[in-house]
């Protein structure tokens, strides 16, 4: 009814409209009439008839309001799919200004829609003083979308009809990802059964329970058609050996790596519980190579140092040894991929194919923060472990599920920019870290349908403020408003935040490039908003 009856307002504002420009025109009439007073009774004839008429479209609009009124109480349904219709039209309007606005400020010539840099050394002050503009421009047109919202209703009604709106024109991907999450965990559990009992007298890594990460075992993923399950194994030292982190102080400031050393452990005391098993420090080694296994030092490392490209292989090994006793074999066909620092593999039974990735790494302490095998540089020594923080992203990510209201679009909006981010420079990972800023200051309530516009544009806003800024910090790292389920080592907790956009400060061509490519980006967001593609 309040919707109904805002519409109702407005067309008793546009009838004001259409009298007021009747009354002109009767004046300009009267103008042309007053020469000819033979003609002036017909003239006053014509306006009063005008007036009836007037009057009679007034009283036939009030009547069929009247009868509206008294046979609903409540909005009819087309009327409001009409009412919602105008409402869309008014955001186009204002979106069209925006481009228009933006447009003009292109015309200048210092930013290419293509991204390319300009070589002449002032792109990067020009595209800045745009981006300001831009800024300006947009506050401007701030309020007329006030306006047009208080025109319309700005009620939770008009918001949830732009948002079903704009979830219409938005094409989402329709792989089940979920499904693909269960059959993965399914396959790892069966896996799990068959390492701890191959691994259970051996000098090899323990293997625990694998642990889905990534966008696709947090509910999203930028590619439908390449979506990568990615699992990643901690593994404990095997008897008679122990683990000791080392932070690889070489490395750069904004790449935390480690070595993971092995070192032999005295297993004299523990000869009457493994009475097969000879201590590797004090049996001779003849004895040693003789009658037992060679030690992990002598497998899988370098220089005393675990090997993460031998260690891969190793994996590979004990996939294939292994999947012919697994039941997934007798329907699904295994199809090893290369990878020189993880275990990757596809599985397929010819109507559908599932790409699984396995990672592996060490816990720091009892934290949830690992050195993994995945790189985060295009060259990695094979004995350096990045840190990786994926498993304390996935559970914010379950943590913020778990909280959020069942028809939350969190996962939407990550996924609608991931995927439009596709040919830009800008990382996936960098708008993710946006996204997951958002959903810790913002509350989950105001996730849903009716906030799905003022979510995505909170989200566009965000990447031209860090792109403005040079900056974005990241996630973890020194993060001091964590939800308590996630476990951080003192020192990642008490860091400094790394700057993901540090290239952007360093590098002045990678700021150009920036710049421009937000403003494309920009614009085709704007277009989708639109309906154009």
């Amino acid at each position: 009814m309040e919707v109904r009856a805002k519409q109702l307002e407005w067309e008793r504002i546009q009838l004001e409209q259409e009298v007021e420009q009747l009354r002109l025109q009767q004046v300009q009439l009267m103008g042309v009439l007053q020469p000819l007073a033979v003609l002036q009774p017909l003239a006053i004839a014509v306006l009063v008839a005008l007036v009836l008429v007037l009057w009679w479209m007034g009283c036939k609009r009030s009547l069929r309001r009247g009868g509206y009124e008294g046979e609903n109480s409540g909005a009819n349904e087309e009327e409001v799919r009409n009412g919602d219709a105008n409402g869309e039209g008014d955001v186009g309007n204002e979106e069209e200004d925006d481009a228009n606005r933006e447009e003009d400020n292109n015309d200048d010539g210092n930013v290419q829609e293509d991204g390319n840099v300009q070589e002449d050394g002032n792109v990067a002050a020009n595209g800045e003083e745009n981006m300001d503009n831009e800024v300006a421009n947009e506050a401007a047109n701030a309020e007329d979308n006030d306006d047009a919202l208080a025109v319309y209703g700005g009620d939770n009604d008009f918001d949830d009809n732009v948002g079903r709106i704009l979830m219409e024109r938005i094409q989402w991907p329709v792989q089940d990802l979920q499904r693909g999450c269960d059959w993965t965990k399914n396959l790892m559990d069966n896996y799990a059964l068959y390492f701890g009992h191959v691994l259970s007298n051996s000098f090899y890594p323990g293997l625990q329970r694998a642990i889905g990460v990534g966008s696709a075992f947090e509910g999203w993923s930028p590619r439908e058609q390449d979506v990568v399950y990615q699992v990643f194994i901690p593994m404990t030292p095997p008897r008679g050996h122990s683990f000791h982190l080392e932070l690889d102080s070489a490395e750069q400031r904004h790449v935390r790596n480690f070595r993971v050393r092995v070192q032999l452990e005295c297993t004299c005391r523990e000869e009457q519980q493994a009475e097969n098993m000879l201590c590797f420090l004090h049996h001779p080694e003849e004895e040693l190579r003789s009658n037992q296994d060679p030690s992990l030092l002598h497998t899988l490392c370098t220089d005393s140092y675990l090997d993460v490209q031998k260690t891969a292989r190793w994996f590979y090994q004990l996939v294939r040894a292994i999947w012919p006793a697994l039941p997934q074999s007798h329907n699904w066909h295994l199809k090893l991929l290369p990878s020189r620092r993880s275990c990757q593999f596809q599985v397929s039974n010819g109507r559908e194919s599932f790409r699984i990735e396995m990672l592996f790494g060490v816990r720091r302490g009892d934290s949830d923060i690992f050195v993994s095998s995945q790189p985060r540089e295009a060259h990695t020594q094979s004995t350096a472990w990045p840190e990786t923080y994926a498993v304390a992203e996935m559970k914010f990510f379950k943590h913020i599920a778990k909280r959020a209201p069942r028809d939350s679009l969190h996962l939407k909006c990550l996924q609608f920019f991931t995927r439009l981010l596709l040919g830009f420079s800008f990382s996936t990972y960098s708008m993710k870290t946006i996204v997951m800023h958002l959903l810790n200051v913002v509350p989950l309530s105001q996730w849903r349908r009716r906030d799905f516009l003022q979510r995505l544009l909170d989200i566009s806003d965000g990447l031209r403020m860090c792109v403005r800024a040079k900056r974005l910090d990241h996630f973890i790292v020194g993060n001091q408003r964590l939800p308590r389920v996630i476990r951080l080592p003192p020192d990642v907790q008490r860091a400094q935040p790394y700057n993901l956009f540090h290239h952007l400060a360093e590098e002045p061509a990678a700021y150009s490039q920036a710049i421009n490519e937000y403003r494309v980006l920009r614009k085709w967001f704007k277009r989708i908003l639109r309906g154009e593609q």
